[in-house]
């Protein structure tokens, strides 16, 4: 059975990532660390964090695996340096405090075009992430490359919905890796990454989702 920290269960990918979990016979429980209390759920376990100041020795750290679906845009962020800290600060801290505390498998959802050497910062970033991440130590890590990912948002997202419908358009034409991606899809790849724990290091393209 394994114990499963989930980072972004507020999210699209990471709502479905919890559901599936919650649902998941091989989940014992599922710790979802959130900025606001989610609503009860057998299995869940729901500490209210400010993740700018996340607790060192927190009791629920102790985890078989992590699920990271962490992930906001520049709009949001309100500037690079807050992007940054939730699209790479965040997700390696919550990766070295779980791996002290004994996690052995990491699944992070990055992007597709990841690359720390990229001159576009959004795809840097989650490059930097992708990197850092291989040096924690963890015995299984995953990283999953959505490109356009599929599903309805609780936030709003103009420019990703308007590629979003622009793609399904002319879906059929296009190569896998550029297709839409339903979010659920993803989830399952992370789910099942986490609790698989394959050793080494795995990188999913989006034309593997």
């Amino acid at each position: 059975m394994t114990r499963l920290l989930l980072v972004g269960a507020t999210g699209l990918v990471g709502g479905h990532v919890l559901d599936q979990a919650l649902a998941d016979p091989r989940v014992s429980a599922v710790v979802a660390p959130t900025r606001r209390a989610l609503a009860p759920r057998p299995g869940l376990i729901n500490p209210v964090v400010d993740f700018d100041r996340l607790p060192q020795d927190a009791d629920w750290w102790a985890v078989d695996a992590v699920v990271c679906t962490l992930g906001t845009t520049a709009r949001k962020a309100g500037s690079p340096d807050a992007f940054y800290r939730v699209d790479h600060d965040h997700p390696l801290e919550v990766a070295y405090l779980a791996h002290r505390h004994g996690a052995r498998a990491y699944a992070l959802n990055s992007a597709l075009g990841a690359d720390a050497a990229s001159r576009v910062f959004y795809l840097r970033t989650k490059g930097e992430i992708e990197r850092d991440l291989q040096a924690v130590g963890y015995a299984s890590l995953t990283l999953v490359r959505p490109g356009l990912i599929g599903g309805a948002r609780a936030e709003s997202r103009p420019l990703e919905r308007l590629a979003v419908m622009a793609s399904g358009c002319v879906q059929p034409l296009l190569p896998r890796r550029w297709r839409v991606v339903p979010a659920e899809r993803i989830a399952r790849c992370l789910l099942e990454a986490a609790v698989s724990a394959s050793p080494g290091v795995r990188v999913l393209p989006s034309e593997a989702l």
